[in-house]
């Protein structure tokens, strides 16, 4: 059977674990060659055919370019980019450093711009180029002990529209996803350091309307779609993936 994505290239960043995982994963059952960027190799025995691991440091141009033109030697070019590469940050403007500060950002926002410079030059030669970024609800809510983090993905949010409009004629869509508080290793770490672990989860799980957090596998779902030629005509758009937390408003259960 035909697969969606045959014949066709991706780039994953951050694909070693969590959500960049799902997404790797995701592409290549679809039929795309995976190239995953990540600071950490894939586990030995993980990757299978038709997926590269790649070892990457998105904070550093020279690191980017060395492991983007490996990928394209190595899949036969680039026709996808999920830019899902990120770190988070706890506290309010009071509670980060100068330095914090400058790494997120670096790591969350520069970091994608890095990784979209380096693989445009092959993005421009497919004919169905699709740019993915991972945002977050913490751009279009405001989220307590988040400052810093909210602040690296509103600027996500905006550089996604950003480039849409400067690629669109270069025939490459850009959009993102917004997750909602995702069950990821991130949050298990932040978790695991809680003084009531059970009880966080069940904050962060209520805070959800639809009661529960966000599975890896279903931001994967909404990565590949934006990613894949059935939305030729999607662009400049971010996608929620958050059980209803940024536009609903229930009343509460009696």
């Amino acid at each position: 059977m035909p697969t969606p994505f045959g014949g066709m290239s991706a780039v994953v960043t951050g694909g070693a674990s969590g959500i960049g995982a799902a997404v790797a994963r995701l592409l290549r059952e679809q039929g795309a060659a995976v190239a995953v960027l990540d600071l950490h190799p894939l586990p030995e025995g993980s990757s299978g055919d038709g997926v590269v691991s790649l070892i990457a440091d998105v904070s550093r141009d020279a690191s980017v370019r060395r492991a983007v033109g490996q990928a394209a030697e190595a899949l036969g070019g680039i026709d996808i980019v999920v830019n899902n590469a990120g770190i988070g940050a706890q506290g309010t403007v009071e509670d980060n450093s100068d330095e914090e500060w400058s790494r997120v950002l670096d790591v969350n926002v520069v970091g994608m711009v890095r990784v979209s410079r380096a693989c445009l030059p092959f993005l421009r030669n497919s004919r169905a180029a699709a740019i993915v970024n991972t945002c977050s609800i913490a751009a279009t809510a405001g989220l307590p002990q988040r400052a810093l983090y909210s602040a690296s993905k509103g600027a996500v949010l905006a550089l996604t529209r950003a480039m849409a409009a400067d690629h669109l004629r270069d025939g490459i869509r850009v959009n993102c996803v917004n997750p909602g508080t995702a069950d990821t290793p991130w949050i298990g770490r932040l978790l695991e350091h809680a003084s009531d672990p059970a009880a966080e989860r069940a904050a962060l799980n209520a805070r959800q309307p639809h009661g529960r957090l966000v599975s890896a596998d279903e931001v994967a779902e909404a990565v590949v779609y934006l990613a894949s030629p059935a939305a030729g005509s999607t662009t400049g758009i971010d996608l929620a993936v958050d059980g209803g937390m940024q536009g609903l408003r229930l009343r509460p259960e009696r």
